[in-house]
């Protein structure tokens, strides 16, 4: 099982896939909390190029919600990241499988929730 969901959007931009993944996930009720410009970091702290590549850290507050009552400590897992990396060809869109990430916890009502957002972020990826 992959750890991600991914899809490559051919000829375009990482500005231009940013804006879409975050139209995406505002469709689909989630929020961006946190985004980190990895390629800047990387540029600032060790003064090393690398092609653009971005973390947008994603929550849906319904699903946070119920995961966090039924885990109280998975918040140690959260937000979903979704990563938007310039490649050969366009930028890749990859989000975290919910499913795969939170297998190690051995509660079934969160893998049920953990699969409800896979679909969810499943639609997100392919709708960027």
């Amino acid at each position: 099982m992959s750890y991600v969901l991914t899809r490559l959007l051919e000829d375009t931009q990482i500005g231009e896939a940013e804006e879409r993944a975050r139209k995406a996930l505002g469709d689909a009720g989630f929020g961006v909390l946190t985004e980190i410009d990895v390629s800047a970091t990387m540029k600032k702290k060790i003064d090393k190029d690398m092609p653009g590549y971005k973390i947008l850290g994603a929550c849906n507050p319904n699903m946070a919600w119920e995961a966090l009552q039924l885990e109280p400590n998975i918040g140690a897992m959260l937000p979903c990241n979704v990563i938007l990396r310039s490649v050969d060809g366009g930028t890749e869109v990859s989000a975290v499988d919910p499913v795969a990430s939170m297998a190690a916890v051995p509660n079934d009502e969160l893998h049920a929730v953990a699969g409800q957002v896979r679909d969810m972020l499943s639609k997100v990826v392919q709708a960027v």
